[in-house]
């Protein structure tokens, strides 16, 4: 999974606003958000410009989140 719902929400935008902004289809944001498909990197580039912020907080943030729960869990066992 990844952030794009997530920043689209805080915007206050439905998929086809951000598609409409974003220059591509309701169904391709529909299924970025769902994991099903991954846009190319200039688009993934183009998702973080408009949200101000970086590659990696939209796709790659939820990863590192549940990388570090899962080190210190193995830690603590």
């Amino acid at each position: 999974m990844n952030n794009i719902a997530k920043y689209r929400k805080r915007k206050g935008l439905t998929q086809k606003e951000l598609a409409s902004e974003l220059n591509v289809t309701a169904g391709a944001v529909g299924m970025w958000e769902m994991g099903k498909r991954r846009p190319d990197i200039d688009k993934a580039k183009n998702i973080a410009d408009y949200f101000e912020t970086s590659i990696e907080n939209i796709f790659f943030a939820q990863y590192a989140n549940e990388m570090i729960v899962n080190d210190k869990d193995n830690k603590a066992s």
